[in-house]
């Protein structure tokens, strides 16, 4: 077999520059569609082959099989090729070939030996009208010699710019000479590392798509009240960068966002709320102002209140009937005695008493919703406070406490300013996560974007108060989409969902307060970004 390094200068040096340039544009592809494509191209354009395929070896199902995945016809431009199986056997070429490694250089693949257990399938020739003669198929092979995929490729010609047809087929097709197939072999090999690295790159995708997968089902296992918000953000985010992609005019005109960078604002997007495993489940899960074990404790302590006011009370009837044992009969007049009164007139007090209790209890329920209170209930928790019952040390102590009073006096939300900022941090722990994964180049801004989320345009955000030119326009995106979800979500155990019109129109204040970007926020309405979250999963795909 030939080496192209043994030919003499001016032979091997045009063959050489080429195959360096194929292994340079062979490194720098990614995306396994078009390194195949870019494959097949070069194979044909360095051996002047009119047509090719190629065929990936597929063990994923336990099925050995051949995959066809791609396949170039320069007669025949109009055809166009779709993917499908075979089973891996010897009888086909590419199987043949895939099987034992060997290379099959065929001057005409229809008169072949009736030895050979390979032949030519001529359905493809009868299909698209086409004569394959000549053939050269090597396999692509990894570092350890297994066979990765089989490189095709049909009738060499004499002139790359000619079109094959029957009349000329003979006078213009050649046989591939040794040194087509060591440059096929070479290139194969080239090819085969290549297909490796992608398969390596996409193991490892997976492998951290696998990470992130779980890393979300960590934080929704210990908050289920919001399962789903960080997939709907990051399909949200996603569909914004797209839309503003596609722009026009206007100020995001200029605005592009490569595929890599579309890959790191998913990934930002899924982790944002990553730092919500070190924020104390009693936070992360609270529902109303008070906990429910904080709730359970106050109503214990209104039933002994209870039970104590009847006591009492029983103890002061018993106590008077023993200081004044005169007959409770009524006056022969009719008219009650003065036991009678007294007796009535204690269980006036505790009933009194009794509606007093229950009415503060009513407000500590209503108060306890995270809602805006009104003057009545305020009124009344402040009055509570000053109300003093005995416990069963015989102390009086007050009925609610002032960490209790604090809780039931929020104005928004069901948070206290102490349980705000633990929430809060939950941003700065999930930068200090996010820094500690190597990112590669390509996802560098991760930690970045999702430590600003929470950021406002006008720096009134947390946690470190950025101002707009401060804060990257990935996260002021995710940032929209995030506030979005928020008011429209179902899942909140503490507040209802919102439909369209209202959820809109807060966040149009907010983008007129300067909160968020009013552009973006015309993207994501007027083009309907919303709507990815209704549709089909894979639809965006």
């Amino acid at each position: 077999m030939v080496d192209p390094l043994k030919l003499s200068s001016e032979e091997s040096i045009e063959p050489i520059e080429q195959f360096l340039e194929v292994a340079a544009a062979l490194s720098g592809s990614f995306d396994l569609e078009e390194l195949l494509e870019l494959i097949l191209t070069k194979s044909r354009a360095l051996t002047n082959s009119d047509a090719g395929s190629i065929y990936l070896v597929d063990r994923s199902d336990g099925f050995d099989k051949l995959l066809f995945k791609t396949a170039q016809n320069a007669s025949r431009p109009d055809i166009s090729f779709e993917e499908f199986a075979i089973p891996l056997t010897r009888d086909s070429l590419a199987g043949y070939v895939a099987i034992t490694g060997e290379t099959l250089n065929l001057t005409d693949a229809y008169d072949s030996s009736p030895d050979v257990p390979y032949r030519l399938n001529r359905n493809f020739d009868l299909d698209i009208g086409y004569y394959t003669r000549s053939v050269l198929v090597v396999p692509m092979q990894d570092r350890e010699g297994g066979t990765l995929g089989v490189l095709q490729l049909i009738n060499r010609k004499q002139s790359s710019k000619t079109l094959l047809t029957p009349d000329n087929l003979l006078d213009e097709t050649l046989a591939y000479t040794t040194m087509e197939e060591r440059l096929a072999l070479l290139l194969a090999s080239q090819a085969g590392l290549s297909i490796e690295r992608q398969s390596l790159l996409e193991d490892i995708e997976n492998l951290f798509e696998g990470f992130v997968t779980s890393s979300i089902g960590v934080i929704e296992a210990r908050d289920p009240s919001t399962s789903g918000h960080s997939e709907r953000v990051a399909l949200l985010t996603v569909r914004l960068a797209e839309e503003i992609n596609s722009i026009e005019r206007g100020i995001l005109r200029d605005t592009h966002f490569t595929r890599p960078q579309l890959k790191e604002i998913r990934y930002a997007s899924l982790l944002h709320d990553f730092g919500k495993i070190g924020v104390p489940e009693a936070i992360l899960v609270k529902r109303n102002k008070l906990h429910p074990g904080r709730l359970g404790v106050l109503e214990q302590r209104f039933g002994f209140a209870r039970r104590t006011l009847e006591f009492e009370c029983a103890q002061q009837k018993y106590r008077y009937l023993v200081e004044h044992p005169q007959h409770l009969d009524e006056h022969p007049d009719g008219e009650p005695c003065e036991n009678c009164e007294a007796i009535a007139r204690f269980d006036r007090q505790l009933e009194e008493s009794l509606v007093e209790l229950e009415e503060y209890w009513q407000a500590i329920e209503r108060a306890n919703l995270p809602q805006v209170l009104d003057e009545a209930t305020i009124a009344q928790l402040r009055a509570m406070h000053a109300y003093r019952y005995r416990d069963l040390n015989n102390r009086e102590v007050p009925l609610i406490s002032e960490e209790d009073l604090t809780s039931l006096l929020i104005v928004h939300g069901n948070l206290t300013e102490p349980e705000r900022r633990a929430i809060e941090a939950h941003v700065t722990h999930s930068f200090h996560f996010l820094k500690q994964i190597p990112w590669t180049k390509d996802l560098a801004n991760i930690p970045e974007i999702a430590y600003a989320h929470h950021e406002k345009l006008d720096g009134s955000g947390y946690p470190r108060g950025l101002k707009q030119e401060q804060i990257p326009l990935q996260a002021q995106m995710m940032s929209v989409c995030d506030v979005f979800d928020a008011l429209t979500a179902g899942d909140r155990p503490y507040k209802s969902s919102l439909p369209l019109e209202d959820a809109f129109r807060i966040m149009r204040h907010e983008a007129d307060n300067f909160k968020i970007r009013g552009d973006l926020l015309d993207v994501f309405e007027q083009r309907r970004v919303f709507a990815a979250i209704d549709e089909p999963k894979g639809a965006e795909d």
